[in-house]
């Protein structure tokens, strides 16, 4: 007895199909909100039936809805309490799984939209199978065709936007690696218009995680000056990232296309039209707030230091004093290669803008002391930051007749072993544009 104790589960309601009573293994909601197991409700349809076995509402619609959140929960609960059945369980066999991929492979080739319900349940297994580790993810990168045909749903852009929105997520999800992402982009190089266009249609329409799924997957096929020129290039696609930049206020996302831009942001003409659709601005915003993540923040200090190797990006930067402030206010808060963009953004303004209104804003920002402070860090003479860094002083001292009563004298700066007095700036740090 106390054995068969032991032995009992006991399974939540939740996770019981109405009609079965069994575990659900493929939970799938109708339009009425009621979920069931999928072969369970396909039977009653099957069977002639036009209601919901629950509600006995009749159905306006049959289709099915894939309950991915119930599916996790119940995959979760099954790795604590013991599989109740061995497809409620987490964990696919590999044999299946071949001949799930190697079905939706044919079906997604074919273009075979009669069997839409079958390439949405599959897509929907193979994200839970890819989500459980890089293994299962190379199993799926590897299978014959399957990249190729998952890209071609994309490149096509006639699936429904359930289907489309899966297929992002397993190219997302099985870009772990150079090897899978040179098969990405040689799949999405074939046909890489059609592919942006699908990506736009995304990035206007999509729910967030689809928006930031894509624009991952845009920085993953961004691999070389060819692929990287054909994004860049496409002044719909960047004005659509800044757009949603502008009107979601997701950190995730605004950290997805920041990264993207990061990589695309190569050519001086690149470069000048991000900063002319308003992208200092973004970023100024972006570093101005308190509730703005570190990775963000990071971010927005390497695309300011890009730009501002550009004579339009210095002036936008120059233009708002808030940018200068905002980025004073960052610099020791960030990594050490953000620190060294954020001192490269401020030397470019300062010693090569050299614009007024944004030396008396760092040195009223506390500016002098941060910069000294980075100097302090462990850079060797010559080194560029460093070199930067005694631009810097020696043009905030000079340029800012607020700022000499508070700050040190030439001689106490030699003091810390820092040379100022017998320096003299080539101003070579930075290329002009």
């Amino acid at each position: 007895m106390v054995k068969g104790e032991e032995l009992h589960i006991t399974v939540p309601n939740l996770f019981r199909c109405p009609i079965s009573m069994d575990v659900m293994r493929s939970p799938v909601s109708l339009c009425t909100g009621v979920t069931y197991d999928r072969t369970s409700i396909q039977h009653w349809l099957d069977a002639g039936h036009d209601t919901c076995p629950a509600t006995m509402q009749t159905l306006p619609s049959k289709d099915f809805i894939p309950n991915l959140t119930l599916r996790r929960l119940i995959n979760l609960w099954a790795q604590t309490n013991g599989p109740p059945s061995p497809s409620s369980s987490p964990t696919y066999s590999r044999s299946v799984s071949e001949q799930q991929v190697r079905t939706l492979v044919h079906h997604l080739e074919n273009q075979n939209e009669s069997a839409k319900v079958f390439v949405v349940d599959c897509l929907s297994a193979i994200v839970d199978f890819a989500s459980f580790g890089d293994e299962n993810r190379r199993i799926l990168a590897n299978f014959e065709n399957f990249v190729s045909a998952i890209v071609g749903v994309l490149c096509r852009g006639t699936a429904e936007m359930e289907v489309m929105e899966l297929a992002v997520r397993v190219l997302d999800s099985i870009s772990i690696d150079n090897s899978v992402r040179k098969q990405v982009h040689a799949s999405v190089s074939k046909r890489f218009q059609s592919f942006l266009t699908t990506i736009r249609s995304f990035l206007k329409n999509g729910s967030t995680r689809s928006k930031i799924e894509s624009v991952k997957l845009l920085k993953t096929i961004a691999l070389d000056a060819e692929s990287k020129r054909a994004i860049a290039e496409n002044s719909n696609l960047l004005n659509e990232l800044l757009q949603i930049v502008r009107t979601d206020s997701d950190f995730a996302l605004h950290d997805a296309v920041y990264s993207c831009l990061i990589e695309v942001s190569v050519t001086r003409s690149t470069k000048a039209e991000l900063v002319g659709s308003g992208l200092v601005d973004l970023l100024t915003k972006t570093l101005s707030n308190r509730n703005s993540p570190k990775p963000a923040n990071e971010k927005a200090l390497k695309l300011l230091s890009i730009v501002s190797t550009t004579a339009e990006g210095r002036s936008a930067i120059g233009v708002d004093c808030r940018c200068a402030v905002a980025i004073v206010e960052r610099m020791m808060k960030v990594s050490r290669s953000a620190t060294e963009d954020a001192v490269a953004v401020v030397w470019s303004v300062c010693c090569l803008l050299g614009e007024k209104k944004t030396k008396e804003a760092v040195v009223n920002s506390n500016g002098i002391a941060k910069i000294l402070m980075v100097m302090q860090s462990g850079y060797c003479e010559g080194h560029r930051v460093r070199s930067m860094c005694l631009d810097l002083l020696r043009v905030l001292r000079i340029g800012s007749s607020s700022s000499l009563s508070s700050s040190p004298s030439p001689s106490s700066i030699d003091g810390f072993g820092l040379g100022i007095g017998s320096y003299f700036s080539n101003t070579t740090h930075i290329m002009r544009c």
